[in-house]
């Protein structure tokens, strides 16, 4: 991977809009931003509990409080870095891309609950044994054993990367149109289901064409899909 490469604004879903040359005084990272605030499914994190306190005195943390805190406090910790690498880059022609990191960060730290479900791990547990325990098991014969797996082993980090770039119906392609540094930041485990070993996974089958096209954008060229899921 290359620094150059991993600071990428094109918008899945509407490459062909993508002007490398614009100027705004509004980042297209900052876009992901606002674009995340002002949208249904976080300001629905409100209603996911992050931990209920006891005392009746202390106010309920939900998933949407979290995800704010989270974000700030990552956005401190990416600027430092920026601030750091700068001056490890400073004759690089695309030094200014660095810039950018703490905004990618920030929209990335907001995203990252997108995808779980009500009681968090719970609820991802309850899904997936629905389908590998309860009534959901005779669906298993009109699914592939990729889409069994998914659905067997639920995840929620897959889940927020479905939501935003899946095209629901009556929706534009593309999803959300984030930018591909936004998606691959969000992308915490980069492989399949069934290539998890502990439960955790990144994105579900019906999206690995997606995930393929977000990684081949910000620098995983050289590698195929199945090298990528193999680390």
């Amino acid at each position: 991977m290359e620094w150059q490469n991993l600071s990428n604004d094109k918008r899945f879903g509407l490459e062909h809009y993508h002007d490398p040359k614009k100027s705004a005084t509004r980042t297209d990272f900052r876009r992901d931003y606002d674009r995340l605030v002002f949208s249904s499914p976080f300001r629905r994190l409100q209603n996911k509990t992050q931990v209920f306190p006891l005392p009746g005195s202390i106010f309920v943390h939900n998933r949407l409080t979290h995800s704010v805190e989270v974000a700030c406090v990552g956005k401190s910790m990416a600027d430092i870095v920026s601030t750091a690498l700068r001056d490890k880059y400073a004759d690089e022609p695309w030094v200014g891309l660095l810039d950018h990191i703490g905004d990618i960060v920030a929209a990335a730290c907001l995203a990252h609950d997108l995808g779980n479900p009500p009681f968090g791990h719970s609820g991802e547990k309850a899904i997936s044994t629905f389908f590998s325990e309860g009534a959901g098991r005779e669906l298993q014969s009109k699914l592939t054993p990729e889409q069994w797996s998914d659905l067997t082993r639920f995840e929620g980090n897959a889940n927020a990367f479905r939501l935003l770039t899946h095209q629901f119906r009556g929706r534009r392609p593309g999803g959300f149109a984030m930018t591909y540094s936004t998606l691959a930041s969000i992308v915490k485990y980069p492989y399949e289901s069934m290539l998890s070993t502990k439960g955790k996974f990144g994105f579900f089958t019906s999206e690995a064409d997606d995930f393929r096209r977000v990684a081949d954008a910000v620098s995983y060229t050289h590698l195929t899909l199945p090298t990528i899921c193999s680390v």
